[in-house]
C-alpha cells in the first residue's frame, strides 16, 4: 500500500511538470502575438507613416523611426513596406529592398494577419518567429502600405523552472500526508479488531451471520441518530422494509408512525404490542450497550398470530374511524342543501354501502322549520354508489311512504331501523310491491335506515343498501350509520337555515331596489341586478325625476354581505331620495351621505360595543350621483370611491369621461368633486358596481377592459340590449358580489317646446308676461289651460319682482307636463302661509299650491328657481271639480278670510 502511494505522488508531480511546461509555451508564444500586434499597428498609425510611404525616399525617413520603434517596443523586427511586399526598412540593412517573407494579401483587404514565419535573420537569434502584418491607410481609407512586427519567442524554459520546486514540494508534502494516513489507518484498524487476524475475523462474521439470519425473530439495531445499523431478513419480513433500508435513517423507511416512534425514542419496551400493517408485533427493545456511555438500541420483532381476532377487530374500528373522519371532513363543504344531502351519499358508498339514498322533507329544502305533517311527503335528493341503476325512486321525485315502511317508523321513532333480510320486510315491500321485487332480483338484500334530526327535528331520512356481494348490516353498523347520519344532519340543518337567511335577505334586498320605472322623459333607461350566491350585498341604484324634467340617477355599494349591508343601503336609498326632494347640488349630496354614514358608524359601533359585537356596525359605502338636464343636455356627475361610468356615443364608440374621483363614504371631512358632461342625444351612460369588473382571480383592469370590449358598437341598440349585452359577457360564473348594472340613454326638450324670457324688476311689466305665456299656450294647443298658468306666472313674477333680485327669467317647458320656472338672483325661499281677513297680500302661493300639482325651491349658483308642474292629460289639463273663477269666488266668500 505504501509503495502504491508513493508511485502514484511522483506520477503526479511528472505529469504537473509536463503541463506547466507546455502551457509556458504556449503562454510565451500567446504573449508575442499580443506584442506583434502592438507593435505593428502602433507604428502604422503613427503620425506621417502614411505619408512617408508615399514619398520618394520612404527608406530614409522610416528605417531610423522603425529601429527605434522597435528597441522601445522590444520586438526583433519594425518592417515598414509598400503594398507589393517590398521592404522599406529592417534591422539589417542589406535586407532592405527584398520581398516579405509571409502573407499580406489579407492585410492589402484591410485586416490584421498574424503568423508563424520563418525570415532573414533576426537579432534574437534562434526560436519561434511570431509576426503581424497590419495595413496602413491614408485619410480616404485607402491603403498605402505594410508594417510588419515580429518577435523571436525562445528560452520557455525559464517560464516553468521557478515552478518546479513548487511541485516537488507538493510532492513530498502529499507523499507525507499519506505516510501518516496509512499509519493511522492501520493502528485504528488493529484497535477495532482487538489485534485478530483475518482468518479469525472472517469465523466470526460467519457465525453472527448463520445466528442472525436464522432465528425466527426480527433483530434491528438503531444507532444515536436514528439509522437503522443492522436488520434481518425476519425483521424486513414483518416491517415490509426495502432492501437498501440498512444505513438508512429509520424515519425514512415509511413505517406506520408508532413503529416509527418506537424505533427512534431510547426508551426501554418490554413485550408491548403493535401493529404494522395486518400484523400484531410483539416488540422488545433494550440499549445496546447498558454499562457504557455509547447510545444505541437492540430492538426485537415477534410476530403474534394469536392476536389475530383482535387484529381484524381493530381493522374494522379502523375503517369506521377513517370513514367518520371523512364524514366530517368531506359533508357540509357548501351551504346548498342538495349538494350537502349528495355528499352524505358519495362518502357512504361504497366504503359502507352499496347504494345510498336521502330523502328530504321538502320544507327543508326551501329553507324553512320542517313540521310533523309533512312527514309522509319526501323528496329523494341524492342517490349515491355504483348500483344507482337499480329500481329505486328517482333523484327530484316526492315520495309518499306509508305508514309501515321502515322510513316512516324512522321518522315517527326517532332511532334508526335494521332491516337484515329485505325479502322478509313487508313494510318496505308494501310501499312498491313491483318496484321491491325488481330490486330484491337486481341483489338488494339489506337496509339501515336513520332518521336525518338536527336540534330533536327530523329533516328528512337516509338509506344505506347492502348488495348480494356485501354482508347483510349488523346491530354495530346500525350504530355507525346513526352516527353518520347525526353528522350529515348538522350540515344539512346548517344549509337549510343559511337558504332560509338567504331568501330573507335576497327579500328584503329586492324590496328595496326600484320596482318601476318612474314617470320621465329624459332618459330611457334600463337595469339589471344580480345578487351574490353565497349572499346578498349592498348594491342598489336609482332613477329620480326632480323639478325642471331633470333626472338624477344613483348607483351605490355598501360593504359587506348581509341583512346588515342590505339594510344600511335601504337607509342610504332613503337619504338619497329625501336629498334630491331637496333638489340639493350633487356634492352636497354625497356630503349630506358622508355625514350619514359617519352617524350610522357611531351609532352602530357603540350599539354593537355595548353587546359584545365590537367592528359589526362599521359601514363603509361608494356612491356615484349624476343629475341630467335633458334642456342642456349636460350631466352633472360626482362619485364617492366608486368605479368611474362609461359613455358609449351614437356612433358606438365608448369612452371614459373623466370624472373625478373622490374619497369613499364614511371617512368625513373629504370634499366632493364635481364634472359636467355635455352629451349628444342618443348617448348611453353606463353606472355599474365593482361586482361587474372585479373578482378574487383577476385585476379591475381587465374586466374594465372586458366592459369596454362588451359596449363596443352599442351605439344604435337600445339601453335594455346594451345590459343584456353587458351580462351575457361579463357575468360571473360564480358571483362571490353583487352586480348592478344601469344604461340610460340620453333625450333633448325639443326646442319647440320650450319658451324663455327676461323680465324687467318691474311690477308694471307682469301683464305683458302674461300675455306672452297665453300667447305660447296657444302655440302649444294649451288654451284650455292658460287662465290657470297665466295665474300661476303672474303671482311667482310678482313675488320675485318684489322680494328677489335681478336677473327674472320665466321658462315654460312643455313635456309630460307643463312647467312653469321663475327664477331671480336671491337666494331666499318663498313659504306658504295663510293670510288673515285684513291681509292685502300673503295669498300668491296659496294659489299656486291649489292650482299647481306640486311645486317647489331649487337653489343654483346664481339665485333660486320656484318652480310649478301641471299635468296634461291629451294635451289640455286635468279635470277638477271646481274651474278657476268658481275657486276664487269660493275662496273670497269664506267666512274664515
Amino acid at each position: 500500500m505504501f509503495l502504491l502511494q508513493v508511485l502514484i505522488v511522483v506520477l503526479l508531480v511528472a505529469a504537473a511538470v509536463a503541463a506547466t511546461v507546455i502551457q509556458a509555451a504556449r503562454d510565451a508564444l500567446q504573449q508575442g502575438r499580443r506584442e506583434s500586434v502592438v507593435a505593428a499597428q502602433s507604428f502604422a498609425n503613427a503620425p506621417g507613416v502614411a505619408k512617408a510611404l508615399q514619398s520618394k525616399d520612404p527608406t530614409a525617413v522610416l528605417q531610423p523611426r522603425a529601429e527605434a520603434a522597435r528597441k522601445s517596443a522590444g520586438v526583433d523586427f519594425v518592417i515598414a513596406m509598400n503594398t507589393k511586399g517590398i521592404r522599406y526598412t529592417y534591422p539589417y540593412p542589406s535586407e532592405i529592398g527584398k520581398k516579405f517573407v509571409g502573407n499580406i494579401e489579407p492585410a492589402l483587404k484591410g485586416h490584421i494577419v498574424v503568423e508563424q514565419a520563418g525570415g532573414p535573420p533576426l537579432p534574437a537569434g534562434r526560436g519561434t518567429d511570431v509576426q503581424a502584418v497590419v495595413p496602413v491607410t491614408e485619410v480616404h481609407g485607402k491603403v498605402v502600405g505594410l508594417v510588419s512586427a515580429g518577435i523571436t519567442v525562445t528560452n520557455v524554459t525559464k517560464l516553468w523552472i521557478p515552478q518546479l520546486p513548487i511541485i516537488l514540494g507538493s510532492g513530498v508534502a502529499a507523499l507525507a500526508l499519506a505516510v501518516t494516513g496509512t499509519t493511522l489507518v492501520s493502528r485504528r484498524l488493529r484497535r477495532q479488531t482487538h489485534g485478530l487476524p483475518p482468518a479469525e475475523l472472517a469465523r466470526l462474521y460467519e457465525h453472527h451471520d448463520a445466528v442472525l439470519h436464522s432465528v425466527r425473530e426480527g433483530v434491528l439495531i438503531t444507532g444515536a441518530d436514528g439509522r437503522l445499523l443492522l436488520v434481518n431478513d425476519e425483521a424486513t419480513r414483518l416491517l415490509g422494509l426495502p432492501a437498501d433500508a440498512q444505513g438508512r435513517p429509520v424515519r425514512e423507511l415509511g413505517l406506520p408512525e408508532q413503529i416509527t416512534r418506537l424505533l427512534s425514542s431510547p426508551k426501554a419496551v418490554t413485550d408491548e404490542v403493535h401493529r404494522a400493517g395486518d400484523r400484531l408485533l410483539a416488540v422488545n427493545k433494550r440499549p445496546t450497550y447498558p454499562d457504557a456511555d455509547l447510545e444505541g438500541s437492540v430492538v426485537t420483532l415477534r410476530d403474534t398470530t394469536e392476536l389475530a381476532a383482535v387484529s381484524g377487530r381493530a381493522e374494522v374500528a379502523r375503517e369506521r374511524l377513517k370513514l367518520l373522519y371523512e364524514a366530517g371532513v368531506g359533508i357540509g363543504t357548501t351551504l346548498e342543501v342538495g349538494r350537502t344531502a349528495q355528499e352524505l351519499a358519495d362518502v357512504a358508498a361504497p366504503q359502507f354501502a352499496d347504494l345510498v339514498t336521502v330523502d328530504l322533507l321538502d320544507a327543508v329544502l326551501r329553507g324553512w322549520e320542517p313540521t310533523a305533517e309533512g312527514w309522509r311527503h319526501l323528496r329523494r335528493v341524492a342517490i349515491g354508489g355504483e348500483q344507482q341503476a337499480m329500481p329505486v325512486y328517482p333523484p327530484d321525485e316526492m315520495i309518499t311512504f306509508s305508514a309501515g315502511t321502515p322510513q316512516m317508523r324512522t321518522l315517527r321513532e326517532g332511532r334508526g331501523i335494521l332491516e337484515p333480510d329485505l325479502s322478509l320486510a313487508h313494510g318496505w315491500r308494501e310501499q312498491d310491491p313491483e318496484r321491491a321485487r325488481k330490486a330484491l332480483e337486481c341483489g338488494l338484500h339489506s337496509l339501515v335506515t336513520v332518521p336525518l334530526q338536527a336540534r330533536n327535528v327530523p329533516l328528512g331520512v337516509a338509506n344505506f343498501y347492502r348488495t348480494v356481494d356485501s354482508p347483510v348490516f349488523e346491530p354495530e353498523d346500525l350504530d355507525f350509520a346513526e352516527e353518520l347520519a347525526a353528522r350529515a344532519a348538522v350540515a344539512i340543518d346548517n344549509a337549510r337555515r343559511f337558504t332560509r337567511e338567504h331568501a330573507m335577505a335576497v327579500t328584503l334586498q329586492r324590496s328595496l331596489l326600484p320596482r318601476g320605472q318612474p314617470e320621465q322623459e329624459a332618459l330611457e333607461v334600463a337595469w339589471r341586478y344580480l345578487p351574490a350566491e353565497a349572499g346578498v350585498g349592498g348594491d342598489w341604484f336609482d332613477v329620480i325625476p326632480l323639478p325642471g324634467a331633470r333626472v338624477a340617477l344613483v348607483m351605490g355599494d355598501v360593504v359587506g354581505h348581509g341583512l346588515h349591508a342590505a339594510a344600511t343601503m335601504g337607509r342610504l336609498r332613503t337619504a338619497v331620495h329625501t336629498f334630491s326632494t331637496l333638489d340639493l347640488p350633487v356634492d352636497e349630496v354625497l356630503g349630506n351621505l358622508d355625514d350619514l354614514v359617519v352617524r350610522m358608524d357611531d351609532e352602530e359601533s357603540t350599539g354593537d360595543a355595548a353587546m359584545g359585537h365590537e367592528g359589526e356596525g362599521v359601514t363603509g359605502a361608494t356612491c356615484l350621483y349624476a343629475v341630467y338636464d335633458p334642456v342642456a343636455g349636460s350631466f352633472t356627475i360626482a362619485r364617492a370611491g366608486h368605479p368611474e361610468p362609461a359613455v358609449v356615443c351614437p356612433d358606438g364608440k365608448v369612452v371614459c369621461p373623466g370624472v373625478p374621483a373622490s374619497a369613499p363614504l364614511g371617512l368625513e371631512g373629504h370634499p366632493f368633486e364635481t364634472a359636467e358632461l355635455s352629451l349628444p342625444e342618443g348617448s348611453q351612460l353606463v353606472l355599474y358596481t365593482d361586482g361587474l369588473v372585479e373578482d378574487r382571480t383577476g385585476d379591475i383592469d381587465v374586466g374594465l377592459e372586458r366592459l369596454r370590449r362588451a359596449l363596443a358598437g352599442s351605439g344604435s341598440c337600445t339601453p335594455e340590449e346594451t345590459c343584456q349585452t353587458v351580462i351575457d359577457a361579463l357575468k360571473p360564473s360564480h358571483s362571490s358580489d353583487d352586480v348592478a348594472l344601469l344604461v340610460a340613454r340620453t333625450r333633448m326638450f325639443p326646442p319647440s317646446h320650450v319658451a324663455e324670457w327676461d323680465v324687467p324688476p318691474d311690477p308694471a311689466r307682469v301683464p305683458s308676461v302674461r300675455a306672452r305665456c297665453r300667447e305660447t299656450l296657444l302655440e302649444w294647443g294649451l288654451e284650455e289651460m292658460a287662465f290657470t298658468t297665466e295665474l300661476i306666472v303672474s303671482e311667482l313674477v310678482t313675488n320675485a319682482i318684489r322680494y328677489g333680485s335681478p336677473p327674472v327669467n320665466v321658462r315654460l317647458l312643455r313635456g309630460r307636463c307643463l312647467i312653469c320656472e321663475v327664477s331671480d338672483g336671491s337666494g331666499t325661499s318663498p313659504r306658504l302661509r295663510r293670510a288673515a281677513t285684513m291681509d292685502e297680500g300673503g295669498r300668491g302661493l296659496f294659489l299656486v299650491a291649489q292650482f299647481a300639482q306640486r311645486w317647489g325651491t331649487r337653489y343654483t349658483t346664481r339665485g333660486k328657481v320656484i318652480w310649478a308642474e301641471q299635468p296634461l292629460h291629451d294635451g289640455v289639463s286635468a279635470a277638477r271639480s271646481h274651474t278657476p273663477v268658481d275657486f276664487l269666488l269660493e275662496h273670497f266668500e269664506d267666512p274664515s278670510l
